[in-house]
Parts: C-alpha cells; structure tokens; sequence
C-alpha cells in the first residue's frame, strides 16, 4: 500500500509517446520493486490482467453518476463535486450523511483519523487535473481531516478495443465420414501478406499479376512439400510418444523447450518424421522407472502432465494464467524476503517447503465441571455393557457405534434457559439419552450472577434452583427430566416463565415450598456464580454452546436436525483416535477417559476467537531496517536457547487496561521456555517525564538490568498498588521499598538511565503502532511472530490463557519446525529473530494445497533440465509431459515464457505411453501469451498477440476451437468462413476470424441451512441500485450451482422479487464484499479470474411448508432468460407480475458449422409455414456463426417471429467434453431446466436439419400422460438397417427391458414437470458419473435420456411424429409429420445430397432463403439492413428486429481475429479500430487518444496495490472489446 501511494506520487502530470511513456513508469517502477517483481510487472501488463479493474471502476463512477462537465470529481458522503472550493463546505456537512460503502479493492490512503468522513476522488490517473486534486487531498489526509480514496475514471472512454492473451486456439483435424460442409462459396478480403516459407504471396501477385496462376501452383507445392500428412500405420504409431520425446531429449537443453513446443503444437505434421527417431534403452528404462514414482506418490498416470512451482500443484485445468501469476508474485515475495533475512539461496527452497498453514485441529476447553445428567461408567442403565476398552479394537460393520461403558463421548451445553433455542438443543439431548446412544450429557446455566437475585422474579435462576434441589432430592436424570417438562410448557414463539417453573414443581413435588427452593434465601443456589465464571473464562463465545469433548460446534450445526447428525458425525470421527491409543497403550481399562481428553494438546484453559479467527493480519518484517524502530525483548539474546514464539505486547502501560495485558504476558513467559516478549509502548496522551514513569522505568529496566532481573522487575512494575506507589510516593522512597528487594538488580545504573531517560522513545513507539500496527493512541494489541491480534477493544479480556493458546498454536503449526530448520543454518544469537521474522513471512502466505517432495528415480536421461543463475533466487519448477498429448501443447509455451520472466531451475520430466493403436494428436494448437509488452517500428504499442497457424496442410478438414480460461464467455464475431469446417484447399489466402469477450463469469453455490440442502429453483437477480435486475438465474440441485454472466464492476446480487423473495430470506455469504448481515450483497467482479461466491439461504418462519416449485403455484417471475440473453445493456423490460403465457409455440434448437446453419434456417421456414401461431425461436448462442447472428434480425422482420439466443457456460465441476460435437450433444440434454426462464412451460426441440411438414401446436399441446418429455421411438421399418440397430442387443436390449429406444432428432419438454421431478439435476448426475468412461454415452444425447429412462420416465410419441430414411421405410414417409436427415451409416451419404433427394420442398426452401439473403445483402450495402447488435446481445422476444435497440448501458465484448492458411494466419491491424460499435453515455472504458498509454499507469498502480487482446485468427488474436 505504501509503495502504492509512492508510485501515484512520482507519476503525475505525465505527456510522452507510446515507448517513452511505457519505459518512464517501468524505470520508476523499478525504484521500488525487485528486479523479478519488475519482470512479473511487465508481465501482467502485456497480459492487460488489470483492463478488468480499470473498467470496474469506470463502472462504479458511472453508478454515481459524474456531475455534468467534470473530467474529475470527488464524492464526501453522497453530495458530488469538481470545485476544490466546496470540499470544505461538504465536509462540513459530511457528518449529516451516511458514510458511502467501500470496496475491498478500494485504494485508501493511510489514515491517522478512521472516523474522519470519507472522500472518493474519480480521476485519471498521471493527469494535470488528478495531480493538483491529489495534492489537495494528501494534504487534509495526513492531517486527519479526510479519509482518501482514490478510484480511476475516464470522463470520455474510447471506443478502441483491448487484445487479450492467456487463452488457446486449437485447430482439430475434424472426422469427414459424413460430409459436413456446405456448398456456398464464401467471399473474404485476401491477406496482404499471405506468406509460405518466406515469400510474400500477396506482394508478388499484386506486383506480377499476369503470373497469379503460377504463383498460385508454386504456393501450393510450398506447402504441400512441407506438409506431408500421409496416413500412418498401426505400427508405426506405438512408439510415437516415446520417440517424440527422444527427439525432444536430443535437442541442446536452451533449445529443448522450443522443439517441444513445435513438436507438440504441429504433432499431425511432424509424426511421420518422427517414426524415423531411435529410442536410446536408457531413455526407455528412466522414463518407466520414474513412472512408478509419479504413479506412487502423485497419482500421475503415464500420458498425464502435471506441473509444480516450488513444490506447488499448478492443476492447468483449473488455474489460468492469471492464477499463475498470482502465484509468481506470492512465491517471488517469500523468496526474497527469505533472501532478505540473509537465508542462503540453497536454503530457501528447504524453509519454502515447511507446512505452516494454521491446522483445521479444534481447539476445546476443560468440561470436567458441568452438571452431568448422566454417567456411562456408573450408571445402571448401562452395566449390561462391556466396560473393556479394548472393545473398540473388535471389528464391526461400517457406521456402527460401539457402545462401550466408558466415557468417551461427551456432549456439554452451555445454556441460557431462558433463550429461544434452549428447548430444541435439549430436546436432541433428549433423544440422545432416551435412545442409549453412548453420549455423556452435562449442562452449565449461565444466569443472572447477582447476590440478591430472587428466582421468583428471574426465569432463568428458578430453572438453575429448581434443576438443583430435584437433583439433590432425587438425581441429575430426574433434574433433566423437569427441565425439559417446563420448556414443554413454554407456547410456540413464547419465553420461559417463572410459572412455567413453579407448575412443574408443584405438580411433581406438592409438598414442598416453592419460595424456599426458588426464593432469595434459596439454599439451592450451588454453581450460579461458578457457571457463568466458567463461561466468561473458557471463551467460548454467544450462547448457546455445545462442547463435544470440549470442542465448540461451529453456530451453523447447532439447529436440532443439523446437531443430531453432527454429532454422530463426531462420534464415528473420534472413534479412530481412540482405537489407535488402545492399540498403543496409551488408555487403557484402568485410566479415566475424560482425563485423557483434557491431556491433549489441543485442550486449552480458554478459547478466544480472535486468536482463531481465519482471516489472519501478519506483519512484513523481512522488510524492517535496521533504522526503524522495533521493540526491544527482555530476552537475552545470547542465552544459548533458540524461543520460537516471540511476543510483542502493544499498550499504553501507564493505564491499568496495559499494565494488565503486560502482566499476563510476562506471567505466561515465566511459564514457557518457547516464549520471549518485546514491549512496544502506545501513549494514549502525548508523552512526558512525568506522565509515563511506567513507561520510562520499563525502558529503563530492558536497557540496564539482564533479562531475569528486567522481567521480574517489570513484572512488579505492572502490579496496581506498584504502580500506584510509583505514582504518589517520592522515587527513592519507591526504589528501595518497592524494588530495592529485588535480588541482583542494580538500582544505581536503573536509577541514573531512568533520570536521564527522554520520551524520544516513546514517540518513535507510537509513530511505529501509528504507521505500521495502524492503531489509534493508546489501543492495545499483541503481535505473535508478526501476526497481528486486535485492535483490542475497551475492557476485552486477553489474559494469560490466551497467550497460552497462541503459543499453543504457533508451535503446533509452525514455531517448532521453522525453529528446526533455523537451528542448521543461522548463529544461535539471531536465531530467535530468524524464526519470528520467517514465520511471519510464511505463515502470511494465502491458505493452499500443501508443497509436495519430488523424488524422480533419475533426471539423467529423461528430462530437459534448465539451471538457474547462481547467487539469485529462482523457482523450482517440475513438469511432467507426455510431447503427445494436449496437456504438453499447453505446457510447452507456458514454460518457455516462464523462463523468460523469472530465475528457474526448470525440470521436465517425459511421461511416454507405449503401444499406441491411434494418432495421439489430431490438432494442432497455439497458445497466445508473450511475456512483455510488444512496440512497432514508430514506438507505438502493438496491436497485441494473437495465434497464427502457419504452413497449415491443405488436405484435411478443420474445426476451430477456442480454449479461454473458465471465468471467459466468448464468441465469434467477425469472420466469413466456415470455422467448424475450414477447407484449406478451397481458401485462397488466409482464414481470418476475430472474437469477443462478452462477458465474466459470475458463479456460486446455495444451500438452505435448514436443510442443508440447495433450494432448487431459487432465483436470484442481478443489478445495480438503480436498475436492480440486469441478469438472473436460476439454483441448480447439482451442489446449488449458480451462474451468471457479468462486465466488470460492483453489483447487487438479491434474491428475485415474487416466490424466491417471499420465501427465502439470505441467511449468509461467502466471497462478496458485503458486511455478514447484509442481505442485498454487494458482488465486485475487477479480474480476470473466476468469481465463486457461497451463499446461504433460509425460509422465512412462516413460509416454512411452502415449496419453490409446486404444482399449485404459478411462477410469474421471468426467470433465467436474463442471465443467458439479456447481457448488461438493458432492452425494455417484462413486467413483473404479467406471467408469459401466450399461445406462443417455443422451439430450442442448436447449430454449428455454415451447413448447419443453411439446414437450421430452412427448419424454422418449414415449420413458420405450416402454423398460424406465434412462433419463438430459442438457439444456443454459443456456437452460432457471426453471419448467422448478424442475418437473424432480418429474417425474423421478414417472417414476423420472435427469437431469443440463450448462452450457458459448461460448470467446471460437470466432466467436461473436449470435442464440439460432443458438447453441443450435452448442451441439447444437460440443462433444460436452467436455459428457458420459469414462465416457459413447454420447449420443442427440433434438430437444424430437420423438415417440418405439420402445424407444432399439436406436439405442443401433445399430453404426455405425466412424463417430463415426450420423444419419438426409432423407426424399425427399414428391415435392411437391422444389421445397425445397436439397441436390439447386449446391453441396451438388457436395459430397456422391452422399452423402445428413442432418437433425439424431435422431442417436447413439459418443463414444470421437468423441474418439479428434479429431470435436470439427475441427468446430470448420472452423466458425471458414465462420462468418466471414454467408452461410455457414445450418443451423449439420446444415449443419457435412454439410459435414465427407469428414473426420467419419457413418453413415446407416435411415429409418424419422425420419419428418417434411414431407419423408416418409404411407405411410412407419406404420414411424416417431420422429415430429419439422419446419417446413414450404411451408404454415408452427404447431408446435402440427401436433403435435395429425399425432401421435395427441400430445394425450394432453400432458394427462398437464399434470395432473403441476397436482399439482406443488397439492404446493408445500402445500410437498411438491420443492426448487428440485435442478435448480439441475445435478449428475449424483444430482441426480435421489431424492438427498440437494445444497447443502453454497454457491453464488454472481446475480440479474436483468427487466420489460418495453408501458410500463414496474419491478422489486419486495422480491423480493431474500424470495428463500429453501439453504445451510449456509459460505454465501456477506453481511451481517448491512445487505447493503452492512458491506462498504463493505472496498470502499474494496480501492480502496486496487489504486492491485458483477444486473438486474431488468420488464426490471429483474442481482443478484448471495452464497449
């Protein structure tokens, strides 16, 4: 933070070119940065990793809104402003107006003053007018007049677009058994480069244009010489992996990387040559023998990759680059504050790999005082019971609880009887005990203390008196047994009454008085003061508690369904411990178990949840020079011992508030020899001679007496009546009465330093807890091994118990090992520094995977090694790769890069797969990412990277596929070829294709903590204050996953207005920046990487038998059409009461490739021409071409129907598909519940390439007898086909049971039926669990919903509903309804031959649809054709070219250009900057002049505060798009 505000400082007022302006700020950069944090900087710039952020801001500014005219403008508790002028008059009145809410990405200026109103400044940074706003409001902050907070903001954002890096661009050889490709020849601009082998194509046709067809010849024997693509055969491909990486292998190691990166990215083009590489044995042999360890120890098959940095697990599914990075910057900041510490380089990787992550180990407390109700030891209701403890050793079935007669099971309650929760926690003991489960239960009361208190006015005293004298009357069971009789009595709602008391009493004993056991004078008022004392001392937080074995159960399991099974949870867990101390010999028959309980190390005196808490603050005290102040230790440093726990008490010790807090410190020091403690004095008042005498004489005591001596001074020192004396008696008379007796102590040199001593100490102290420890004069706190405990409130209790329990801590996860490893490397008298300082260091690092020891056979033979520089830092980095296989395309250029960016010693292990049986790769693949910032020849920035396939082989046919990280929603926006079929031999030049990231993806998970289960159906909305619902989604049952689709900036995330909002209620949440209680939360999405947020619901008390989805209730909300098509940029909105249902037929349907395409809008024809309803379209946006997007505005104009693109991101927890088809199989079947909105009752699907030839009212209105969807039973008339009907056989004949098996062409989805059955969630979860099998799901469509036909019933549609050739015989055709074009596996006829075959209407159809498009064509040469933008942004019915436009707040798009060729992908720098757009006031951020030196100086900020292009393909780059 400060280096920060250090860097905003030097950096204002900034003019300067491209390069210039970019080498400036790197230079002053590097004035505060490491040489490897400086590289990791320019990393994250030329990755843009920052634009996010930027355009967060820009979005919170424009939520204000600016005021009119204001380029900059400060916000002082809602009132706006750009006149420097009115900042005091607004001040002023600050304390009038609510404090505005800050983000945890908010930059604040260190503040002297919390309470000071807060003022926001929106500038540009590194401008005139940030500058002089700046200055004026460093200076009211550093007087404490102001809190200061600094968000960027751009008044006039430009319209240029951002290229992004860190994704992949594969290019798959796509299987041409049956031809998919259409016919229509496409026009595209010709590449003005088009190179092959280093001739420039383009330059020489337009110079030699009578020699274009034999340029033409001479460009095609250029690429086809060098692309051999020649079949291989079976035995030639077993030992491809094997020798691939010998070929690897035999590179010098400085080129090794680089041949695995070709080898791998073009395998289809090298695999032949390589059939010629010999495999050396030894290369073999290593390879296999270090297989057995990745298998062993990290569970890495062969063929798998794996990567490790300094011993950390880098999951390449999982983490994306900007994950990576993270990761660098944490990993290089322990690296070289351990350097730092003067830890040797060979050392610091063996520190790095100590595990000192806090342990999840629960704390308990001693539970030997409670009243226990019963006694499994003495009790007769359980001497039928063995009492032997080596009964736990005898085996039993799983589950089962031994009941034993020992207490090993011990359940405490810590109750207020008179709260609300009260009678349900004991009716669970209750049961606990009527039931003989082996549980010990006790109870403590905690009631009012006083000593008059009269239990005829007080509840919760009556019910301690009365549990009392019926327990010394009778017994503790009987005791139990009244207490739960009067909570009985108390009404639904209601609190217990002294009544409630004295009727159970009068009832069960008539003759005795009430008033002498409840009254005043009670002699049954044992353990009143004594439970509440018990309380307070164990710490154990708000009532009520529940102790299991003196372990608080977490708030959340205390409601009676969720404690019953916690709690047998906790008996089954604890068994294990106990069977393996019987089995060493640790308890035995003889020993008393609960003392063995209370013997562990994890039993403290007292529990303190701050202490506990998760979220930890450490200090950096790597950083701290010898000039700045630190406190001094009363602790010799050259005793010899090494203490691995240092203590730093923080106070003013003149008030009686810090000497106590001192004492109990030294007191617990006397105790431990593990401990030393510093004193670090915080005056609440300016100090002086005679206002800190404690002060003075305890500086005075560590500066002249040896260590005993000063501790048992100070702690004299700190006693009260010491302290009074000191204060009232004269200083002489003080010395010899109060410290003269103190053995060994040398009063004269105490005395001489004491009078001389000056309060510059004391000053330099509170400077230190004002600048660093960020405390208020006079607050106390405890630092341990730089870990920061308080800010202490007003009279809270830190005593020497909880010291105890941090020392406790500290040794257990990291003072004992970190001591360890210190004692080998460092002289014993820095030692105990070493180990605070490293402890600190490491234990500040984020929670994660623990580091892993990598301990290969041999690296001799089988792996490309890379050394570091020597006397630098460097990362450890292990990869494991077999060059084949898609993992190493990956793997190959990230590591190459890293090499460039850091210091590494770098490894890669090959991990080959022998006997082969197919080509192992059949793509080729790039990987977009550079590791600096890119400059042309004139110093301007680059347009940005991109990937380019070069010298592509003509012959095949490709498919493109994008692999952006998960967080990315992506689409193809501009390109006039075929990307799901790319024939090179029939592309002049270059394929070029360009993509858009949309939007980020927002994701969570929801549970109702009553039930612990997800509230399937649940709605939540997402907006901004003014516009609340922008997008919404619906809960999944699958793990209550949530998704929505989000641009950069802060937004409300609620629960929708109708059922969800009347319902539920949001109980907590996880990952937002929200305070706990809020219930409208607020979400800020500013990076790149995934957004995961956990969010806890619960019904409202009385809507608690009321079910989201029930048959009785309609749903009137509009569901998660939102969320799927309406994106961030407004469109007119649905009324919220006014439910869809209009006679309007849906049909979903899905295409990719132009065939398809061509075929999908001859389906919509067919079926527009044989209805008079109203028809709405609904297409999966995800893999649409951009000219289908942009033509479909005009079509629905012309036929006047609606159409809707829906869009959903694959979770990253269902198993993933990696071929295209294959997901767009997944996207027909997985996630019907969650595409349409609630108001949608019935869906048809009909495939693209199907005819329709009767009115779809009647499926619609098609009764489907209760089943959730109704499909059509393949044909069986076409006897010649029975050879191919895989179901009459093996296991689908076995599995059907006589049931038809259905195809997936046509079928109608009763979509309330669909949801109320939980259709979804169950499909889902029976293909996570078949999809594992490779083999499995071949047809993942129609195989999944025929494979759960006995738990998702489905209903058989007559057949005439499907007719296909294929399967149905000719005689049948004249009934067909609809007419789909299977493929034949018989003939494998071409998709478009068949249809102008087999479908009459087919051919005239499709010159209908082409003569539409030609006048569309002609229409947008003459700009009447509609705009793109309508079908872009994929909104509802009212996205129909009808609609108003649709862009009102902006969207985020990002753009790819990919170009392939069969020589080249280049990409045209223009295309970025003549991309129109639409967009109004609050665009996405750019920049006004140049698109990145504006923001490059808010990059490096960003930098600071935490210590950017899409490609084209010609295959060219992945651009970002800031609308």
């Amino acid at each position: 933070q400060d280096k920060f505000w250090d860097f905003v400082g030097a950096n204002q007022d900034i003019e300067s070119s491209d390069l210039s302006y970019y080498e400036l700020i790197v230079k002053r950069a590097g004035q505060l940065l490491s040489p490897t944090h400086l590289k990791l900087l320019r990393f994250a710039l030329s990755l843009r990793s920052y634009s996010a952020t930027v355009h967060a801001f820009q979005q919170i500014a424009s939520n204000e809104p600016p005021p009119p005219d204001c380029r900059v403008f400060f916000n002082v508790h809602g009132e706006k402003s750009c006149n420097p002028q009115s900042l005091k008059d607004l001040l002023d009145t600050a304390s009038e107006r609510p404090k505005p809410f800050l983000f945890k990405g908010d930059h604040r200026f260190p503040s002297a003053n919390p309470d000071a109103p807060i003022v926001i400044l929106y500038a540009e940074l590194g401008t005139g007018e940030f500058s002089r706003f700046h200055q004026q409001m460093l200076s009211k902050a550093n007087k404490g007049l102001i809190n200061y907070v600094l968000r960027h903001y751009l008044p006039h954002p430009s319209e240029s677009r951002v290229f992004l890096s860190g994704y992949g661009v594969e290019l798959a050889i796509k299987n041409q058994e049956y031809k998919a490709k259409d016919d229509t020849q496409v026009q595209g601009p010709n590449d003005p480069v088009d190179e092959v082998q280093g001739f420039l194509f383009g330059k020489l046709k337009v110079a030699y244009p009578e020699l274009r067809e034999q340029l033409k010849e001479l460009r095609k024997h250029l690429v086809e010489s060098t692309n051999e693509m020649a079949p291989l055969k079976v035995w030639q491909m077993q030992d491809l992996s094997f020798q691939t990486a010998a070929r690897i292998l035999a590179a010098p190691s400085v080129d090794a990387l680089n041949v695995m990166r070709d080898l791998s990215q073009n395998f289809p083009n090298k695999a032949r040559s390589i059939t010629k590489t010999v495999v050396n044995s030894e290369i073999r042999k290593e390879i296999e023998e270090n297989q057995k360890v990745l298998l062993l120890v990290f569970f890495v098959f062969p063929g798998d990759s794996a990567l490790f940095i300094n011993g950390l697990h880098i999951d390449l599914d999982v983490q994306d680059i900007f994950s990576i990075l993270d990761i660098l910057r944490s990993e290089a900041r322990v690296m070289e504050g351990l350097r730092s510490l003067l830890v040797d380089s060979p050392h610091v990787h063996d520190i790095l790999k100590l595990d000192v992550q806090p342990a999840d180990s629960d704390y308990g407390v001693d539970i030997r005082s409670p009243a226990w109700i019963n006694n499994l030891e003495t009790d007769g209701r359980y001497a039928s019971w063995p009492s032997n403890v080596q009964e736990l050793l005898r085996p039993t079935f799983p589950g089962v609880i031994r009941q034993i007669r020992k207490n090993f099971h011990n359940l405490v309650m810590i109750l207020d009887p008179t709260h609300e929760n009260t009678a349900e926690l004991l009716s669970v003991a209750e049961m606990f005990y009527t039931n003989n489960i082996p549980l010990r239960i006790g109870l403590v009361f905690v009631v009012n203390d006083g000593d008059d208190v009269d239990g005829m006015q007080d509840a919760g005293v009556a019910v301690l008196r009365a549990f009392n004298y019926i327990a010394d009357e009778v017994d503790n069971q009987m005791a139990f047994d009244a207490l739960v009789s009067m909570l009985n009595r108390v009404p639904s709602g209601g609190k217990l009454k002294v009544e409630h008391v004295v009727g159970v009493l009068e009832k069960r004993y008539p003759y005795v008085k009430v008033n002498s056991v409840l009254g005043a004078d009670s002699a049954y008022d044992t353990n009143r003061k004594e439970g509440r004392a018990y309380y307070e001392q164990t710490g154990v937080g708000p009532l009520p508690v529940v102790l299991y074995n003196g372990m608080p159960l977490q708030r959340e399991q205390l409601d009676p369904d969720e404690l019953e099974t916690t709690v047998m949870h906790k008996i089954l867990e604890t068994t294990s411990f106990f069977q393996r101390a019987v089995y060493l010999g640790e308890l035995g028959s003889d020993h008393d178990v609960v003392d063995f309980i209370m013997k562990q190390p994890n039993v403290v005196p007292r529990i303190n949840s701050r202490i506990l808490a998760t979220n930890r603050s450490y200090l950096d005290l790597s950083s701290i020079s010898q000039s700045r102040t630190t406190p001094t230790t009363p602790h010799s440093p050259r005793d010899g011992a090494i203490r691995p726990v240092t203590f730093w008490v923080v106070g003013d010790f003149d008030q009686p508030s810090g000497r106590q807090l001192l004492y109990d410190g030294i007191r617990h020091m006397k105790t431990s020899n593990n401990v030393r403690l510093g004193v670090i004095n915080n005056p609440t008042e300016s100090p002086s001679n005679g206002t800190a005498l404690i002060g003075l004489a305890i500086w005075a005591a560590m500066q002249t007496q040896t260590a005993n001596n000063a501790k048992n001074f100070i702690t004299k020192l700190t006693k009260e009546e010491t302290a009074r004396a000191l204060y009232t008696a004269p200083l002489g008379t003080f010395i010899s009465l109060s410290l003269g007796c103190l053995q060994g102590m040398d009063v004269s040199l105490f005395m001489s330093v004491y009078q001389s001593s000056k309060v510059n100490f004391l000053l330099a102290h509170a400077d230190y807890c004002r600048d660093v420890l960020k405390l208020r004069k006079g607050q106390r706190a405890v630092i341990s091994n730089g870990r920061i405990i308080g800010p202490l409130e007003d009279g809270e209790v830190f005593n020497q118990d909880d010291f105890l329990l941090l020392e406790s801590i500290i040794m257990k996860t990291s003072g004992e090992r970190i001591k360890n490893k210190i004692q080998q490397h460092a002289e014993c008298f820095k030692a105990s520094d070493l180990v605070m300082k490293v402890d600190s260091l490491l234990s500040s690092q984020p929670k994660g995977e623990s580091r892993v020891e990598y301990n290969f056979a041999s690296d001799r033979y089988s792996a490309v090694k890379i050394r570091p520089r020597e006397q630098e830092v460097y990362f450890d980095v292990v990869a494991v790769a077999d060059p084949v296989t898609r993992g190493a395309q990956r793997l190959a250029p990230l590591l190459l890069v890293l090499k460039q960016l850091v210091n590494v010693n770098l490894r890669v292990f090959m991990n080959c797969q022998s006997k082969l049986s197919d080509m192992p790769l059949k793509s080729f693949y790039r990987y977009v990412l550079e590791p600096d910032v890119s400059f042309l020849a004139d110093n301007s920035f680059a347009p940005g990277p991109m990937a380019k396939f070069l010298d592509m082989p003509q012959s095949p046919l490709f498919t493109l596929n994008l692999s952006p990280p998960e967080s990315w929603m992506v689409e193809s926006v501009r390109t006039r070829h075929d990307l799901d079929n790319i024939y090179l031999q029939e592309v002049e030049s270059v394929v070029a294709a360009e993509y858009e990231l949309e939007y980020l993806l927002l994701e969570g998970h929801c549970f109702d903590v009553s039930t612990g289960q997800p509230p399937r159906g649940l709605q939540f909305t997402l907006g901004t204050a003014a516009e609340p619902v922008i997008v919404d989604t619906i809960v999944m049952a699958n793990l209550g996953y949530f998704q929505l689709k989000a641009n950069p900036g802060a937004w409300v995330l609620r629960l929708r207005k109708g059922r969800s909002d009347d319902i539920y209620k949001i109980y907590s949440h996880d990952g937002t920046d929200s305070p706990a209680e809020a219930e409208d939360l607020i979400v800020v999405l500013n990076n790149f990487k995934s957004k995961i947020i956990k969010v806890k619901v619960q019904k409202k008390p009385e809507k608690m038998n009321e079910e989201l989805l029930s048959d009785g209730t309609e749903e009137i909300d509009s569901g998660f059409w939102h969320s799927l098509t309406r994106g961030f940029t407004g469109g007119s909105k649905v009324e919220e009461g006014k439910p869809e249902k209009d006679d309007v037929i849906n049909i979903f349907s899905v295409a990719s490739g132009h065939l398809y395409e061509r075929f999908l809008r001859i389906m919509m024809l067919s079926v527009l021409k044989h209805t008079e309803t109203p028809v709405k379209f609904w297409f999966l946006k995800n893999y649409l071409s951009p000219t289908f997007k942009e033509w479909i505005p005009y079509m629905a104009q012309e036929y006047g129907f609606q159409y809707e693109l829906v869009q959903y991101k694959w979770p990253r927890w269902l198993h993933q598909q990696t071929e295209k088809q294959r997901i767009i199989w997944g996207y027909k079947i997985l996630f019907l519940d969650v595409l349409f909105p609630l108001a949608v009752d019935k869906i048809i699907f009909v495939d693209a390439d199907q005819i329709v030839r009767t009115d779809l009212k009647e499926l619609r209105d098609f009764d489907l007898e209760g089943a959730p969807y109704g499909y059509t039973p393949f044909c069986e008339s076409r006897r010649e086909m029975d050879g191919y009907r895989f179901w009459k056989t093996g296991y689908w004949a076995s599995h059907l049971a006589g049931r038809k098996y259905h195809i997936s062409a046509l079928y109608v989805v009763d979509l309330k039926k669909f949801r109320k059955i939980a259709a979804g969630d169950r499909l889902r979860g029976q293909y996570q669990g078949l999809s594992q099998d490779p083999n499995s799901l071949s047809n993942l469509d129609q195989d999944l919903p025929n494979n759960m036909i006995h738990q998702v019933p489905i209903k058989s549609l007559p057949q005439d509903w499907l007719w296909c050739e294929t399967w149905c015989d000719d005689t049948s055709k004249t009934k067909a309804k609809t007419i789909d074009l299977c493929n034949n596996p018989q003939t494998k006829e071409p998709k478009l031959q068949a249809a102008v075959r087999i479908v009459a209407e087919w051919v005239d159809y499709d010159q209908e649809v082409k003569s539409l498009y030609a006048r569309y064509l002609e229409e947008r040469e003459r700009g009447g054709a509609p705009d793109r933008s309508h079908a872009q942004k994929g909104r509802r019915g009212e996205c129909s070219p009808m609609s108003q436009p649709c862009d009102r707040q902006g969207t985020w798009s990002e753009k790819l250009n990919k170009s392939f060729s069969s020589n080249q992908m280049t990409r045209n720098t223009q295309s970025c900057r003549e991309t129109p757009f639409a967009g109004g006031t609050n665009d996405w951020l750019c920049l006004k002049s140049h698109p990145f030196v504006c923001l490059l100086l808010f990059f490096f900020f960003l930098f600071f505060r935490s210590l950017f292009s899409w490609s084209e393909v010609r295959v060219s780059a992945l651009k970002l798009e800031w609308k």
